[in-house]
C-alpha cells in the first residue's frame, strides 16, 4: 500500500450533518448509494476517514461496500487509515481460503489495485493450480478437470473479483447473465463483449481492463478454449444453494 500520492482525493470540508447522512447512506442496503457514500466520505478528510474505518470495524463479513472502502482507504494519505488497515486488514477484506493450499493473496492484491489484466492472468494460473501439475505445465484447464475444483476455492476467487470490482466481475456474475439468456452461448458472448458481429474479441488489446467494461466481462478464465470449459465452470456446484 502507498501513502500520499498524486491520486489522493481533494479534501472537501463537510459539516457534521452531512457526514452523519453519508454514514447512514453507507449502512443502507442499496449498493449504488453505498458506493457513492464511500466516494464522498474519502473526500471529506479526517471525519470521512473515521466513518469509513468505523464501517470496516463493524463489518461482519466481506461485501462490495467493504471492498470499496478498503480500496479508497488504502490509497488515502491518512496515517490513521494506513495504521488501521495494517493492523486490522493487512491482506484485504476477503479471507483467501483454499481447500488445496492455493495462495490467493497475490490475486487479492492485484484486484485491490484494480490491476485487472494481471489479475485475469493470475486467475487462470490459479485455476491451473487447482486442476493439478499437468494443467500448470500446459497453462490451461481441460473442462473435465473443472468438477474437481473445490467449492471453497471457486467461492474465494469469485468473491475476490466481485468485492473489488463494485460487483461487476466474477464467475457468478457471468452465470447470472448466462441463466438470464436461457444458457444461449452466442448471446452470452455478445453480452460479455467477448464477441461482436460474430467476430471474437482479440486478446488482450480489445478487451476492457477497467470498470467501464460490461458486467461479467472479467475474468476471462479459459474463454479462448471454447464453450465446454465455461459450461462446466458455470454449472459447478459452487453456484447452487
Amino acid at each position: 500500500m502507498t501513502n500520499a500520492s498524486a491520486d489522493s482525493p481533494t479534501v472537501i470540508p463537510m459539516d457534521d450533518d452531512k457526514t452523519a447522512k453519508l454514514a447512514e447512506q453507507l449502512r443502507s442496503n442499496n449498493l449504488k448509494r453505498q458506493l457513492s457514500a464511500v466516494t464522498e466520505l474519502i473526500s471529506a478528510g479526517d471525519s470521512g476517514v473515521a466513518v469509513l474505518m468505523g464501517f470496516l470495524k463493524e463489518a461482519s463479513e466481506p461485501s462490495v461496500a467493504t471492498g470499496k472502502t478498503y480500496q479508497v482507504l488504502s490509497t488515502s494519505d491518512s496515517v490513521a487509515a494506513q495504521t488501521f488497515l495494517a493492523e486490522a486488514y493487512p491482506n484485504g477484506v476477503v479471507p483467501a481460503i483454499s481447500d488445496k493450499g492455493v495462495d490467493y493473496q497475490p490475486l487479492q492484491a492485484l484486484l485491490i489495485a484494480q490491476e485487472f489484466e494481471e489479475a485475469d492472468r493470475l486467475t487462470l494460473q490459479k485455476l491451473c493450480e487447482l486442476a493439478g501439475p499437468a494443467a500448470v505445465q500446459r497453462k490451461w484447464v481441460y473442462f473435465t478437470e473443472v468438477d474437481s475444483f473445490p467449492v471453497v476455492d471457486l467461492h474465494t476467487i469469485d468473491q475476490l473479483w466481485r468485492v473489488y470490482s463494485e460487483d461487476r466481475f466474477g464467475f457468478s456474475k457471468q452465470r447470472e447473465l448466462w441463466l438470464g439468456l436461457n444458457q444461449d452461448w452466442n448471446r452470452l458472448w455478445e453480452k460479455l463483449a467477448w464477441k461482436s458481429d460474430n467476430i471474437w474479441t482479440r486478446y488482450p488489446g480489445e478487451f476492457v481492463w477497467d470498470l467501464s467494461a460490461p458486467v461479467g466481462h472479467l475474468p476471462l478464465s479459459n474463454q479462448l478454449r471454447g464453450v465446454r470449459m465455461m459450461e462446466f465452470l458455470l454449472s459447478h456446484p459452487a453456484w447452487t444453494p
